[in-house]
């Protein structure tokens, strides 16, 4: 039933199925597959530190060694296999004009590429939604050095992964009772998260209507 009932877009519903694996599971596709620029990693991470504060005996509660372990082999396996499918793909996997967001995306991290370099572009792609999707495979295309790339992206991976997720726990340990008001803590969470992608959005329609 639970899996029948699955949203891949509630945190809450991810978790409470699949558990710290839904974690390694979601940012892995996030980071490493195209087809998961939709789906909510930094909510996800904020939602299962804030699991981890819950009493053992609330109706959801998770490990956090077990959380912290499925958010870094998640993000950084993620990364690198983009990495990899953008190096075999090259350029034309993410030349798509007729995809507005993926293309928007593409236009982001090839500026982060150029104004910051490499190191510091792939650290801070993580924090931004679908720019953090794309950046990898572009990086792979367009033949970003393997040793320089795994290097930044483990570390960029890890801060991203560990940090949002034990921001959530220290939030939840905070709060007295968190089980009582984890739904609406939640729903805030979620909607935050949207912001960038609604920015991300507004910045393709912008320039799509300037390219008329």
């Amino acid at each position: 039933m639970h899996v029948l009932a699955l949203n891949p877009l509630d945190p809450h519903s991810l978790l409470a199925t699949f558990g710290p694996l839904g974690v390694a599971l979601v940012l892995f596709a996030e980071t490493g597959l195209l087809i998961g620029f939709f789906l909510p990693g930094d909510s996800l991470l904020f939602t299962a530190g804030l699991l981890c504060a819950t009493t053992a005996g609330s109706s959801l509660h998770l490990s956090l060694p077990w959380v912290l372990v499925a958010a870094a082999v998640g993000a950084v396996l993620g990364a690198q296999t983009g990495y990899l499918i953008g190096r075999r793909a090259g350029p034309p996997l993410l030349d798509r004009p007729d995809r507005p967001r993926l293309h928007a995306a593409t236009v982001r991290a090839r500026e982060a590429l150029d104004n910051y370099g490499v190191g510091k572009a792939v650290v801070l792609a993580r924090f931004i939604p679908l720019v953090r999707t794309v950046l990898n495979p572009l990086a792979g295309a367009l033949g970003v050095p393997a040793r320089v790339f795994a290097l930044w992206q483990v570390v960029g991976g890890l801060v991203w992964s560990l940090g949002v997720t034990l921001a959530g726990y220290l939030l939840g340990s905070q709060i007295p009772s968190i089980d009582t008001y984890l739904l609406p803590i939640i729903a805030v969470i979620v909607l935050l998260s949207l912001i960038p992608v609604a920015r991300e959005l507004l910045r393709a329609r912008r320039r799509a209507q300037e390219n008329r």
